[in-house]
């Protein structure tokens, strides 16, 4: 160990690094968060990467899907992540609209979520018109990680959030995708929602690491939603998740408890509250019936 590392890896994870993982046999984890909080817990968890994700649309802004998320939104929740995470390497979902329209606005985009947001890295998603603007971003130095199979931002396009790649011609589409996105830069690629054995094939068919979600064991690495993962999300429960608490049951109680608790004058107590010299009180111009009130808060402070 050297003054750049720690226990858990380097003090702050970098792009070579996350890079470099699958060479060095570690295993990737990279969980989504939107917030502070949220992501000094999980960099104190000792995740390797945090990704803030377009999914914020869904899970913490109340849209239907990712499409209707905004630059400003972006920007705002990763410079809130890179506040809260000290170690972890933070990824920032490029929203649907800001690289679609043209390569300079999307360049334009990126280097304002790294200039404003603090963003160490950005994700795009897709290949084809992607891959020249993944060579120009990657080319102005800022790292650059590729996402094939699934695509939430296409998802009108295919029909919803379905397995992609089971037929030897969508496979053989997402692994040229891959290999592609490989080529122009990116030195991580996302797999979502691809049969098991594609995402072996593809990760056995580039060097940079794969990072899956719903696509099985034999990537580099897994990211997770926050939400999901914490039970915080309230809907389905997709197969490729594992719930690994019910912390929204915990709220619901405990918000539940503080609803009886107000409404049946247990909350606020004496213990909770700041008292005061009465006789100061006293010389406040007020009604003249101040003994009676007097006794009121006396007794509420007993």
């Amino acid at each position: 160990m050297n003054e750049e590392t720690g226990a858990q890896g380097p003090r702050r994870v970098t792009a070579p690094w996350l890079r470099d993982a699958r060479r060095d046999g570690r295993r990737i984890c990279m969980i989504t968060a939107y917030d502070a909080p949220s992501a000094r817990l999980a960099d104190a968890a000792g995740v390797d990467a945090i990704l803030v994700g377009d999914s914020i649309g869904r899970n913490a802004l109340g849209y239907p899907d990712e499409l209707p998320v905004t630059m400003d939104d972006m920007v705002r929740a990763t410079a809130a992540v890179r506040r809260g995470a000290q170690r972890a390497l933070v990824i920032t979902d490029m929203p649907f609209g800001s690289y679609q329209a043209g390569e300079d606005e999307a360049v334009a985009n990126a280097i304002r979520l790294v200039k404003e947001g603090g963003a160490h890295a950005v994700k795009l998603e897709g290949a084809g018109r992607t891959l020249s603007i993944v060579e120009r971003i990657v080319g102005l130095g800022v790292p650059v990680v590729g996402h094939v199979g699934f695509t939430p931002q296409s998802t009108n396009a295919m029909g919803g959030a379905h397995v992609q790649g089971k037929t030897r011609e969508t496979a053989q589409a997402i692994l040229d995708a891959a290999r592609a996105l490989e080529a122009a830069g990116v030195f991580s690629i996302v797999l979502e929602l691809i049969p098991a054995p594609l995402a072996r094939t593809i990760t056995n068919s580039i060097t940079v690491p794969t990072i899956g979600i719903g696509s099985g064991p034999h990537c580099d690495g897994q990211v997770q939603i926050w939400h999901d993962v914490l039970g915080l999300g309230g809907g389905k429960v997709y197969r490729h998740v594992r719930r690994y608490a019910d912390v929204g049951a915990i709220i619901r109680e405990a918000v539940s408890s503080y609803v009886l608790d107000v409404q049946g004058g247990q909350f606020p107590t004496r213990e909770h509250s700041v008292s005061m010299d009465l006789d100061e009180l006293a010389m406040l111009d007020q009604e003249p019936d101040f003994d009676k009130q007097r006794e009121d808060i006396e007794g509420v402070a007993r």
